[in-house]
């Protein structure tokens, strides 16, 4: 038998250790899978625990059943071919993947201040759009995780309205290929705005239902306050980012912390975590931050709107591809480039070759993740039920995870 690699060495180990675990259980443990398959684990994963009766005295995450290559596919593509895979990573919020993607490139060709302010604009926009469309999504599930069938079902209804809105503007509903290197696939067409509007008036008493429907039920309170107490030193050494930092009471929002695009131009704060129901940075403050941030993030969208109808107002000849490069060259260089998406700090690294506009690297840092590999971390101790509470509180995206 050959010697194995050095790349080869931490995952033996890993493997052997995770081996001489299962040998080692107990008469009173069992050993139960959720998942892949269970529609509590949001995706395709599967956690191994290592249980004693309903307590959970372990959690063995096991990832990898939706690979979607996407590092593969940027080395064998160029730049621009290669936004519609961003998009398939957080499918969620595939506006956030792009908008990352896209100001990294920029960057490095050196046109990032030139970007016109009306294409500006309607990136923040549609990316806002996308974040609510996103927490909708992570609240309506959280719900119906626990056993509230209401919120998943108000959610979505209106989350449909935003996917209505998305696809008028890019012509798909999930996977948009709608922001590009150097502007915009095309301007917001004619009246977008003033659809927008009347969606923002009629959403916002929504926000207020769907607030008032989860936030001070008892039943919901019981199962998520005190329970997935992440400490906000815990929280960093796991390199978690996103409301799942912020319900820590660490205030870090990298559209802030950064000021890319021009959200320094734009008023919003940073909702953080305060224990107001139980422990701070248990499974209620989570929830609670991205309620609060899609407030936020409505408060963004109307200052969009009001720039975009007045200052920045379409005209005949506006042009949103006249600074898209027909080809991207780039000097060799290693470029990092993060941004807040709704679930944390999506990060691409950059490793780029002269004479060709294919990257030879493109390393992506998915929120999910990180944030992800606390679980066994929050999992020690805790109940089956309340694992279940603790995953939804997450808020995962396989497809972003296994990338």
């Amino acid at each position: 038998m050959s010697m194995p690699s050095v790349t080869e060495k931490p995952y033996q180990e890993a493997l052997r250790a995770y081996e001489a675990r299962l040998a080692a259980i107990g008469a009173a443990e069992m050993v139960i899978n959720m998942g892949p398959q269970h529609p509590s684990t949001h995706g395709v994963l599967r956690l191994q625990l290592v249980t004693d009766g309903e307590l959970v005295k372990e959690v063995i995450p096991h990832l990898g059943y939706l690979h979607r290559c996407f590092e593969k596919h940027a080395e064998s593509m160029n730049y621009g071919k290669t936004i519609p895979f961003t998009d398939r990573m957080d499918y969620l919020a595939s506006m956030n993947n792009s908008h990352a993607f896209v100001m990294g490139v920029e960057r490095m060709l050196g046109i990032e201040g030139r970007i016109p302010k009306r294409v500006e604009y309607i990136r923040v926009l549609v990316c806002e759009l996308n974040r609510i469309a996103s927490h909708l999504i992570a609240i309506g599930t959280y719900g119906i995780d626990i056993g509230a069938f209401t919120p998943f079902m108000w959610c979505f209804r209106d989350r449909e309205h935003i996917m209505n809105l998305l696809e008028w503007a890019s012509g798909s509903r999930m996977l948009y290929n709608y922001i590009w290197v150097g502007g915009l696939f095309y301007d917001l067409p004619v009246g977008f705005e003033e659809r927008c509007t009347e969606f923002i008036r009629y959403f916002k008493p929504k926000l207020v239902e769907l607030d008032e429907l989860l936030t001070t039920n008892q039943i919901f309170i019981s199962r998520t306050a005190n329970i997935g107490i992440l400490p906000a030193d815990v929280a960093i050494n796991y390199g978690c980012s996103g409301p799942m930092l912020r319900a820590s009471g660490i205030k870090w929002d990298l559209r802030r912390v950064d000021g890319y695009s021009v959200y320094p131009e734009l008023e919003f704060g940073v909702p953080v975590g305060k224990g107001a129901m139980g422990s701070l940075g248990d499974c209620w403050d989570r929830f609670k931050v991205r309620v609060d941030e899609i407030g936020e993030s409505v408060s963004i969208i109307e200052q969009c709107l009001e720039r975009l109808t007045k200052e920045l107002r379409r005209t005949p000849d506006f042009d949103p591809r006249a600074l898209v490069p027909k080809k991207i060259n780039l000097k060799a260089q290693d470029y990092y480039v993060r941004a807040e998406n709704p679930k944390g700090e999506l990060g691409f690294y950059f490793v780029t070759q002269e004479k060709t506009d294919v990257p030879k690297r493109i390393k992506a840092r998915g929120p999910s993740f990180n944030n992800l590999s606390v679980l066994p971390e929050l999992g020690r101790g805790v109940l089956i039920a309340d694992l279940i509470a603790i995953l939804g509180s997450i808020d995962i995206v396989l497809g972003e995870v296994d990338r």
